[in-house]
């Protein structure tokens, strides 16, 4: 089994942690936050993410971050030479969600079913009209109350 470290902009990281536990209320024994504050620059990013990384059960390990390019993501590249670890950028809560539904699943499955997640739960969603409201046609649609006219 993984273990999950989403790495992102303060307070993202422990917002998405508050959201996890929110459906998976165990998810604390596999997964950290790690808050990467903007005034604390790339090299104290990179300290954070390496004492999350050893904070966490087992040698695998995905990395959830906001970003790519940012100093959440770049921190994580970092960290994460030449170990079992995964890194993959644009976390959001469907893949959050999904990563810990399949957190059992080998690292490299776990990857596949976070982009899944990610890009499954991003739509366009359309806007009822209001219950119980009329739709205004013709000359009402000018002046909907006829004592205004």
């Amino acid at each position: 089994m993984a273990s999950l470290l989403i790495v992102a902009h303060a307070p993202l990281a422990s917002s998405l942690m508050a959201v996890a536990r929110h459906v998976y209320p165990d998810c604390g024994s596999v997964m950290a936050p790690i808050d990467v504050d903007a005034s604390g620059g790339l090299i104290a990013a990179v300290e954070l993410v390496r004492a999350g990384l050893l904070a966490l059960p087992g040698p695998e390990c995905l990395i959830l971050t906001d970003v790519f390019g940012a100093t959440p993501c770049n921190a994580a590249v970092e960290a994460a030479a030449g170990s079992r670890i995964r890194i993959v950028a644009g976390v959001n809560v469907p893949m959050l969600w999904r990563t810990l539904c399949y957190v059992d699943l080998p690292l490299n499955e776990l990857v596949q079913r976070a982009l899944t997640g990610a890009a499954s739960g991003v739509m366009h969603v359309g806007v009822p009209r209001r219950q119980n409201q009329n739709i205004l046609s013709g000359r009402d649609a000018q002046h909907p109350n006829p004592h205004q006219q």
